[in-house]
């Protein structure tokens, strides 16, 4: 069977130049992989790959043999982006690239190649979407892996006609070599499961709110790759630059870690903050950083009552805000600045707070409202139980939002529409309580108005 090797990044990514965030393990496990398969080729991406020692051997073959490579550059993944220059190198022809559509300006070496885009509604990607990229992909893989005489796709070879791509065979019979020669250091046993299977299971860990078994797994993972980095140094013949960690490791690590409140909720959330903390909140361009750094404060603030909690909380859900425009980190800002508004003793900052709060739920309901009118709601017949259940995910916080912004507003009709029909395609009963609990505390804060202390 022929092989495609995917390139890309793993699980959620903030495309820096829009701020949205994109779960790239949907756009691979939803249309990239089957539309691969469906042409007739095994698909493999780089979290899959069984390998011992340093995972850039098996990489660098796969980029060198596999008989198409699809590349997704979706978020300006450098990565993805260093790896296909790599393919184009390697190889003159039979590499795809896609993107999501989100993806405006591209590098001044591939703005002039042909480049298949899809669109990506950062959570998920809905469900006719899927079909019609998974169609045109798999067409565009039988065209190229079927093709004997396929034309030249990449640059390198384009402009340099003369230029011979290496001879695979020969490539493979030095690797053999070299693995069986005496003087060859032997590599470690081969990990028993691969960074997705592992994956995999901190997903169902997840689904069954076993923070604390998820918040195993994701340690082992994080040593695995901290130990695979430590490999590399000691294999490099110059000094290397330290490189941080990967923030999607470290953001669902953190989540994990503040809900499995585990020895005690405040230590969770003390330890969450500290992982985060090496991601540099105060600074970062990540809304998904800041939405968990937001999320924690927030938590903190109402364990121990410290106005210092709350203030970090709203910074982050601020900035958050005005960085990706979206009604999560928006309707918590908003809520945040009303439990302030009660605290603050300086009455003209108690009412700064509280008309800034309903200012901003004015722009989440038209965000919602946007949401809604580019994402109607699918027959759910043709829907699969995942993405059906990953859709109504999204929708249940969008409705939620749309509802807990019409209570800040006094509009109470709207609101109990919106609340009605969100708890009416709730996936899960623990979003509805959440919901319902927010909403409590937001009508106990909008009772003691500040602007009560305003003179005629």
């Amino acid at each position: 069977m022929k092989t495609c090797f995917v390139v890309m990044g793993f699980g959620k990514k903030t495309d820096f130049e829009t701020g949205r965030v994109l779960d790239l393990d949907k756009s691979y496990k939803n249309m990239i992989k089957p539309a691969v398969e469906a042409a007739g080729l095994s698909c493999i991406r780089a979290d899959e790959i069984v390998h011992s020692g340093v995972i850039d051997v098996p990489m660098y073959d796969q980029l060198l043999k596999a008989d198409v490579v699809v590349a997704d550059l979706s978020t300006s993944n450098k990565n993805a982006i260093y790896e296909l220059g790599v393919r184009h190198a390697l190889r003159p022809y039979t590499t795809i690239i896609i993107c999501e559509d989100g993806f405006k300006v591209f590098p001044f070496d591939i703005n002039h190649i042909t480049i298949r885009q899809y669109h990506h509604l950062g959570e998920d990607i809905g469900f006719d979407e899927v079909m019609r990229f998974r169609e045109q992909l798999t067409k565009a893989v039988k065209e190229i892996s079927e093709n004997s005489s396929p034309d030249k796709d990449s640059p390198v070879y384009t402009f340099l006609p003369a230029l011979m791509p290496p001879e695979i065979e020969v490539v493979r019979a030095a690797a053999v070599a070299a693995t069986v020669s005496p003087q060859a250091p032997q590599p470690p046993a081969a990990p028993d499961q691969t960074h997705s299977a592992l994956m995999q299971q901190v997903d169902d860990a997840q689904k069954k709110e076993d923070w604390i078994t998820a918040k195993a797994l994701l340690s082992t993972i994080r040593n695995m790759i901290n130990e695979e980095v430590k490999r590399k140094q000691a294999g490099a013949t110059v000094k290397v630059i330290d490189q941080p960690e990967d923030p999607y490791l470290l953001q669902r690590l953190a989540l994990v870690t503040y809900k499995s409140k585990f020895p005690t909720e405040k230590d969770a959330l003390t330890e969450a903050h500290h992982l985060l903390n090496l991601m540099n909140p105060e600074t970062s361009n990540d809304t998904e950083t800041l939405g968990l750094w937001g999320s924690v404060h927030k938590r903190l603030w109402e364990i121990t009552k410290q106005l210092s909690y709350l203030n970090e909380a709203i910074r982050a859900y601020k900035r958050g805000f005005y960085l990706r425009n979206d009604y999560y980190n928006g309707i918590n800002y908003a809520f945040l600045l009303n439990a302030r508004a009660v605290q603050l003793t300086d009455h003209a900052e108690a009412i700064t707070d509280f008309i800034n709060a309903r200012r901003t739920r004015i722009e989440v309901a038209a965000i919602c409202e946007e949401w809604f009118e580019k994402n109607p709601m699918p027959d759910e017949q043709k829907l699969t139980p995942d993405i059906l259940s990953d859709y109504l995910k999204t929708w249940y916080w969008v409705k939620a939002s749309q509802a807990e912004a019409f209570v800040g507003l006094d509009e109470d009709d709207k609101a109990q529409a919106a609340l009605n029909a969100a708890y009416a395609k709730a996936p899960e009963t623990w979003m509805k309580n959440s919901t319902e609990e927010q909403i409590v505390k937001l009508k106990t804060f909008l009772g003691d108005s500040p602007l009560k202390f305003i003179t005629q």
